[in-house]
């Protein structure tokens, strides 16, 4: 496994991609709402991320990949299409999976849940997956390893009803898309597969907590991953930095309260 550290150089790049990533939710969090369609949505972001940040959708003919964003509605686990058949309603809940890749070459990550008006299993879910990704990430630090990470969701999620999807998982980012190290979100590790952090890696976290039971199937388009007893699923996901006292969260929001990691 060879997980990369990034330089100073190539650290400055990654912060903008963050940036520019965060500044996409940012932008489309007003649109959305009843009544907007999935393929909406792909066009205000798509038009923002070209236009007003001079970048590239990363997504976009990523190995066949149709649109600019992944809009995942309800029992969708990650990776859905967005198209006009249907437009968001209320109780409906919905990933939004933003990554930009910028005129530099680096890629931003992060992926947010929507409400659509009220749903009282979806705010529980959406929140308790929010805290999924939090616990995780206030474990990073050098010498920590991604098994404690992933320990960490497994266990919340578990403690509260859920369970955590083992199909997908989060992954190193940089000048790649994809790059190493796998990020699982339940104890699964091989021990060689055990990574101990270090200062300069960077990674996504990305935790997807079902309702029912941690299993999914994939759609005949080849994308849309679906939970398979068609329970209610969601995710939230950070681009994160490993610095020499714990973590930077370099997709952040302003909407955020990150004051749990201060040191």
């Amino acid at each position: 496994m060879n997980v990369p550290i990034k330089t100073p150089d190539e650290i400055t790049k990654m912060r903008e991609a963050g940036r520019q990533a965060a500044s996409v939710i940012e932008m489309i969090t007003p649109h959305v709402e009843a009544g907007i369609t999935t393929g909406e949505i792909d066009r205000l972001c798509h038009d923002y991320i070209v236009n007003t940040l001079g970048s590239v959708p990363a997504p976009l003919n990523y190995h066949g990949f149709p649109k600019s964003v992944c809009t995942s509605i309800n029992h969708v686990v990650c990776h859905g299409i967005p198209d006009d058949k249907k437009s968001l309603k209320k109780g409906d809940i919905m990933n939004l999976d933003i990554t930009v890749k910028t005129a530099d070459g680096y890629h931003g990550d992060s992926s947010v849940m929507y409400i659509i008006g009220e749903s009282i299993q979806g705010e529980r879910l959406c929140r308790i997956t929010q805290e999924c990704l939090y616990r995780s990430m206030a474990l990073i630090r050098p010498g920590a390893r991604l098994s404690e990470l992933a320990r960490a969701i497994q266990e919340h999620a578990e403690a509260n009803g859920y369970s955590v999807v083992r199909d997908f998982c989060g992954h190193g980012i940089g000048a790649g898309f994809h790059e190493d190290p796998q990020v699982l979100h339940y104890d699964g590790y091989a021990p060689e597969a055990d990574l101990v952090l270090a200062e300069g890696m960077c990674f996504t976290v990305e935790p997807m907590i079902n309702i029912g039971n941690h299993q999914t199937k994939v759609l005949r388009d080849g994308w849309t991953a679906v939970t398979r007893d068609k329970s209610l699923t969601a995710q939230w996901e950070h681009t994160l930095l490993v610095t020499a006292t714990g973590v930077e969260v370099l997709t952040a929001r302003s909407d955020e309260d990150l004051s749990f990691l201060a040191d």
